[in-house]
């Protein structure tokens, strides 16, 4: 089976890609890289015309300001447009989202139609900010969300740009004709499959798939000194709930000073941030989730014990005790510094919650089974 799988902002279509790849498919990615984060594509959308070029990057901006008008969003979708013509003979295509080109909406429906010519088997992935979660998170039935810090704070409206775009008439257009021009919905975790089963929505859960023969799980020997890592990515600082872990950080510091090695990055790319975090034992994912993303689960794969979505929701779907794989990270620095102190204090729990992840990942999230599941959803 040959299949295009367009957009990748979190490495989730390279695992899947490899997933497929060690079943003797032949998969192609179309993207960015996610900006910063660089993550490997076949054929990159990515406006270099606009960012990297110093000059063209500064007059682009002053128009932007000036005129509203985007240039690096009309470079990608010029990139994709001329990349077209390569992208013939596809059994299927899967979207990452609805704006997995990045671009003006009216710019994505043209560019889809024209792919969709040409590839009849299409599926629309739920693994993000989506118009429908969207929506159901401003009907506040949830104890929190990522726009709870939103909610609490209209003030910090350009903060939460990303997500509150998809509220827009004409994303909101581009997403129902995909919904009707897409055989499949998928959702990969229940951040995102309660919402759409709560707004109507018939759609497939496939958990995110996870290398489990590329990510080395790392057993943890040593726990005379415990390291504490924190990646910060600025650009979903207040969506993450980051600000929370950095308060429980400053308590951690001033209570184990001298058992704590406490690691801050920000804004690294994707094998840096990596690199960094390989010899913590504990990393500090996100705040405002029910289930793990994408960083969270591979952690998980190494045995790093990662605070994060662990929710009632998530614990009932995979019959799971509170705090068992990892753990549930709640919008309060206090029981986050509690939490991270019964850690300092009970290394041996370190080491258990670390074999369980690991243990959990191969079981629930395995890159081949998951490929599996993708492929029959895909022919069902």
């Amino acid at each position: 089976m040959k299949i295009l799988l367009l957009g990748e902002y979190s490495r989730l279509h390279n695992s899947l890609k490899e997933g497929l790849v060690a079943l003797g498919h032949e998969v192609t990615i179309v993207g960015c890289g996610d900006k910063f984060k660089k993550f490997p594509v076949d054929y990159s959308i990515y406006a270099a015309v606009c960012n990297d070029n110093k000059i063209a990057n500064f007059l682009f901006k002053s128009i932007r300001k000036v005129l509203g008008l985007d240039f690096e969003k009309i470079e990608k979708a010029i990139r994709f447009y001329l990349l077209l013509p390569k992208l013939n003979d596809f059994n299927h295509v899967q979207l990452i989202n609805s704006d997995a080109l990045e671009t003006y909406p009216i710019l994505s429906r043209f560019l889809f139609k024209k792919l969709f010519k040409k590839i009849k088997s299409r599926s629309l992935l739920i693994c993000g900010d989506e118009t429908p979660i969207v929506d159901y998170w401003f009907q506040n039935e949830l104890k929190y969300s990522v726009l709870t810090p939103y909610f609490d704070d209209n003030s910090l409206e350009k903060y939460f740009q990303f997500p509150l775009k998809y509220r827009k008439e004409n994303y909101r257009k581009t997403f129902h004709w995909l919904k009707e021009n897409c055989q499949q919905l998928i959702t990969s975790d229940l951040d995102y499959g309660i919402p759409m089963q709560k707004m109507g929505y018939s759609t497939t859960f496939i958990p995110n798939p996870i290398n489990t023969d590329k990510i080395v799980f790392q057993p943890i020997e040593n726990t005379n000194k415990i390291i504490i890592f924190l990646g910060i990515n600025r650009l979903s600082y207040l969506k993450k709930g980051i600000n929370y872990f950095e308060k429980a950080l400053e308590i951690i510091r001033e209570k184990y000073a001298d058992k704590v090695e406490i690691i801050v990055t920000e804004n690294l790319p994707y094998n840096e941030y990596i690199s960094i975090y390989n010899k913590a034992h504990i990393l500090l994912d996100q705040v405002f989730a029910y289930d793990q993303g994408y960083n969270a689960l591979e952690a998980m794969a190494k045995g790093k014990v990662v605070f994060t979505g662990a929710e009632t929701e998530f614990l009932n779907q995979y019959q799971l005790q509170e705090d068992e794989v990892c753990i549930n990270a709640l919008p309060n620095e206090t029981e986050i510094a509690a939490k991270l102190s019964l850690l300092i204090e009970h290394p041996e729990k370190i080491i258990a919650i670390s074999k369980n992840a690991r243990n959990f990942i191969e079981k629930q999230h395995d890159y081949k089974t998951i490929a599996t599941k993708y492929l029959a959803c895909w022919e069902a």
